[in-house]
C-alpha cells in the first residue's frame, strides 16, 4: 500500500517543486530588476536631463538667426562630438575596473582608478585640441559655407573648457554608478539643468553675449555638475572608496591607457557611424530634403537612445560587480535580464513609430515634403530603434567582461568594411537614395554586429569569466613596488 501512495503522490510533489522553481524564478527575475532599475532610473533621467541642456543651448542660439543656429549645431555635433565619443569611450573602461573592484571589495581602489582616468584623459585632451583650434578650416575643408564655418570656429574656441571638463565628469559618473549611488547624478543633473536654463537666458539675453553667452553658459554647466558629484564623494559620500588623492594613480598608467584606448575606440566607431550617414545624405540628390528627413528621424532616434544607453550603463556595472564577486551565473542571469526588458521597451517605441509614421515628424517641420519624406523612412527609423534596443546592452555586457578591445574590432569590421561600403552601394551605385543608405547601413553594419555580440554573449563560459575578473582585479590591486634608496 505505502508504494501505491507513494506512486500516487508523486505527480504532485513534481507539481509542487516545479511551483517552487517557478516561485523562485519570479523572486529572482524580481530581485535582479530592482538592482537594474536603482541603476537604469536614475542613468535615463541623467542622460535626458544632459541632453536636454544642450537643445536648450541650440534653441537659444537658434533665436539669434538662423547662421547661429548652424554654428553652434555644428560645433556641438562635429567637433565636440566626435571627441565626445572618444573621451566617453576611453571612461567606460572604469565601467569594467570600478563595477569589477566593487564587487569584489576591493573599493579603496575605485578612488585610484577614477584619478588615473582623469590623467590618461586629461593628456586626451590636450592631444585632441587642434581639433578645436583649427575648427575653421577644417569645416571649410568639409565644404560648409564660409560665413557657417567662420562663427563655428569661434564657438568651438569657446567650447574648449566644455572639452575638458569631460575628462572629470566621466569617470567621476562611472566611479559612482559602479558603487550604485546613483540618485546622486539624478539630482545634480536635475539642479544644473535648472541653473543653466537661467543662466542661459542671462548671458544672451540680458547680457547680450550672443551665440558666445550660449556657449559660455554649456562650459559652466558641465563644470557644475562635475563640482556637485566630486564635492559629493569628496566630502563623505563615498567613505569607502575616496580617501583622498593618491601617487598610486601615477602607476600602472600605459595598461591604464590602452584599455581605455580599446573602450574609447570601441565606442567612438558606434558614435560616429551615423554621422557618417548624415555626411552622405549631403551628396545624394536633393540633398536638402533628404537630410531634413534623416534630421527628424536621427532626433526621433537620439532621444529614445538616451534609455539603450543607460542601459548599456547599468547592465555594464551588474556585469562587472558580479564577475568581480565571483559569480558568473548571476551575470549571466543580468545580462539576461536586462536585454528582455530592454528589448520590451524597444518594441514598444518601434510600435508607437510605425503608429504615428505620419505625424510624430510634425514635432520638428509642417513641411508637407518632410513630412511625407519621414513617412516614406519611417519604417527605418523604427527597425534602427528597435536593434538599439538590443546592441547597446550587449555592449554593456562587453564592458563590463572587459571585451573592449575584442568588441572593438567587430565594431571595426562590421561598421566601417561592411555597413558603409554597403550603404553606398544601395544608397549610390544603386540609386535608391536615402532609403537604400540607411537599409545597407542598418543591415551591414548595426544588425551584423548585434548578431556578432549575441552569439559572443551566447556562448560565453561566464564562470570562466568570474576568475579571470578576480585575477585582471588582483593584478590591478597591488599597489607599486616601493624602490630602495
Amino acid at each position: 500500500m505505502g508504494s501505491v501512495i507513494d506512486e500516487n503522490r508523486q505527480p504532485l510533489l513534481l507539481v509542487e517543486s516545479e511551483i517552487e522553481r517557478i516561485e523562485d524564478l519570479k523572486t529572482r527575475v524580481w530581485i535582479e530588476t530592482k538592482k537594474l532599475w536603482h541603476i537604469l532610473g536614475s542613468a535615463i533621467f541623467s542622460r535626458i536631463a544632459t541632453y536636454t541642456m544642450n537643445i536648450i543651448t541650440q534653441g537659444f542660439a537658434g533665436h539669434l538667426g538662423e547662421v547661429e543656429l548652424a554654428a553652434i549645431s555644428i560645433s556641438s555635433t562635429v567637433i565636440v562630438g566626435l571627441n565626445f565619443g572618444l573621451l566617453l569611450g576611453m571612461a567606460s573602461a572604469l565601467e569594467t575596473l570600478c563595477g569589477q573592484a566593487y564587487g569584489a571589495k576591493q573599493h579603496p581602489m575605485l578612488g585610484i582608478y577614477m584619478q588615473r582616468s582623469w590623467i590618461v584623459l586629461i593628456l586626451c585632451c590636450f592631444l585632441l585640441l587642434p581639433m578645436y583650434t583649427f575648427a575653421t578650416p577644417i569645416l571649410k575643408a568639409l565644404d560648409q559655407p564660409d560665413d557657417v564655418a567662420e562663427l563655428s570656429g569661434v564657438v568651438a574656441l569657446w567650447f574648449i573648457p566644455l572639452h575638458f571638463s569631460f575628462a572629470f565628469q566621466f569617470p567621476i559618473q562611472r566611479f559612482l554608478q559602479s558603487q550604485l549611488k546613483t540618485e546622486v547624478i539624478a539630482w545634480v543633473s536635475l539642479a544644473v539643468l535648472v541653473i543653466h536654463t537661467v543662466i542661459s537666458w542671462l548671458f544672451v539675453y540680458k547680457l547680450n553675449w550672443g551665440i558666445v553667452g550660449a556657449a559660455v553658459a554649456l562650459d559652466i554647466s558641465w563644470w557644475l555638475q562635475f563640482i556637485g558629484l566630486f564635492t559629493y564623494a569628496a566630502c563623505g559620500g563615498c567613505p569607502e572608496t575616496w580617501s583622498g588623492f593618491s601617487t598610486q594613480a601615477f602607476s600602472g598608467l600605459w595598461e591604464f591607457f590602452r584599455l581605455s584606448a580599446a573602450a574609447g575606440v570601441m565606442i567612438c566607431l558606434e558614435n560616429w557611424y551615423y554621422r557618417i550617414l548624415m555626411l552622405m545624405t549631403g551628396y545624394l540628390e536633393n540633398a536638402t530634403l533628404a537630410l531634413d528627413a534623416l534630421a527628424v528621424c536621427m532626433n526621433i532616434n537620439s532621444w529614445e537612445m538616451m534609455i539603450p544607453l543607460a542601459f548599456f550603463a547599468a547592465t555594464g556595472v551588474r556585469v562587472a560587480n558580479e564577475l568581480g564577486a565571483g559569480r558568473g551565473k548571476a551575470a549571466k542571469f543580468a545580462t539576461a535580464i536586462s536585454v528582455i526588458q530592454s528589448t520590451m521597451i524597444g518594441l514598444i517605441f518601434t510600435v508607437l513609430i510605425m503608429i504615428f509614421q505620419d505625424k510624430f515628424a510634425l514635432i520638428f517641420s509642417s513641411s508637407f515634403d518632410v513630412l511625407k519624406a519621414v513617412k516614406k523612412i519611417s519604417y527605418l527609423l523604427a527597425f534602427t530603434i528597435l536593434l538599439n534596443s538590443v546592441q547597446p546592452v550587449l555592449s554593456g555586457v562587453a564592458v563590463g567582461s572587459g571585451w573592449q578591445s575584442k568588441v572593438a574590432y567587430i565594431n571595426l569590421g562590421c561598421y566601417y568594411l561592411v555597413g558603409v561600403p554597403l550603404g553606398i552601394l544601395m544608397g549610390m551605385v544603386f540609386h535608391t537614395g536615402l532609403e537604400g543608405m540607411w537599409a545597407g547601413m542598418i543591415f551591414g553594419g548595426t544588425a551584423l554586429q548585434t548578431i556578432i555580440l549575441a552569439f559572443i554573449t551566447y556562448r560565453c563560459d561566464w564562470e570562466k569569466e568570474a576568475r579571470k575578473a578576480r585575477i585582471h582585479v588582483e593584478k590591478w590591486s597591488k599597489p607599486p613596488p616601493v624602490s630602495e634608496s
